[in-house]
């Protein structure tokens, strides 16, 4: 429980703290309008990014249904371009950094295969 709400208490006050920093930083060296325009830039590519990315997985899930098998690391890979896509929706770059690595497949592949061991390693835990 502690572990969450440390993650909360992050996500809540240094995330937008940061953000904040970095925004005014990039318009500090690139002017306002240009840094408004790279922040909308980022969120459109980044929505595309999210469509594609998750049509794809869909289209896997179907095959690994039709053919029978559970479709177990698709869905772990929709969850992440879900993440993803609320980050890319978030205003700043840290997020969108963030949310573009995991719309990338080889860094999607590495956390997802974090999180199935760890999971793994909680249900053998019980």
């Amino acid at each position: 429980m502690t572990t969450v709400l440390v993650f909360l208490v992050v996500a809540f006050l240094a995330v937008p703290i940061v953000e904040i920093y970095l925004i005014v930083e990039v318009a500090r060296y690139a002017g306002i309008l240009n840094t408004v325009a790279l922040l909308v830039l980022v969120s459109v590519a980044g929505a595309w990014m999210v469509r594609r990315e998750g049509l794809g997985i869909l289209r896997r899930a179907q095959d690994e249904l039709a053919a029978g098998r559970v479709p177990g690391r698709q869905v772990v890979d929709g969850l992440l371009v879900l993440v993803a896509g609320a980050l890319m929706l978030t205003p700043g770059f840290a997020t969108d950094a963030l949310g573009l690595a995991l719309l990338f497949p080889p860094s999607r592949i590495a956390v997802r295969e974090v999180l199935i061991r760890r999971f793994a390693r909680r249900v053998n835990l019980g």
